[in-house]
């Protein structure tokens, strides 16, 4: 934790988040996981129908769900959340990072027509 503290600078945040362009060609090459960390109270509202969902307060049982091989993307909402939970898997050795405008800016960027940009795995 101390490396990691080490590297919270200005010029380090970019490292942190991931456009919402970014993720979806990583998303589509294979070489990055979405996992919704919302709870299930929000996720019984409104659905995404890919990606992995696995509650924030549930990562510290579930970690074996996450692939090892991927870089791991967080979303929530907005960023609040997510940023958090990247904080805590970074430490647990993960490569992640988390997706700046959250889900509701991905929802919005996939609306209408450019729904087609996501593959369906």
């Amino acid at each position: 934790m101390n490396s990691f503290i080490k590297n919270v600078v200005p010029s380090e945040m970019a490292t942190m988040r991931i456009s919402i362009e970014a993720f979806i060609a990583l998303y589509n090459e294979g070489k990055c996981e979405l996992v919704d960390i919302r709870v299930p109270m929000e996720t019984d509202i409104w659905q995404l129908n890919f990606g992995l969902k696995i509650p924030a307060p549930e990562l510290p049982e579930r970690l074996d769900e996450l692939p090892k091989d991927k870089l791991i993307v967080v979303g929530c909402p907005q960023s609040d959340r997510s940023n958090m939970t990247r904080t805590w898997l970074a430490a647990q050795g993960f490569e992640v990072k988390y997706l700046m405008g959250g889900l509701l800016g991905l929802m919005d960027h996939l609306k209408g027509g450019n729904a087609k940009k996501i593959k369906r795995l």
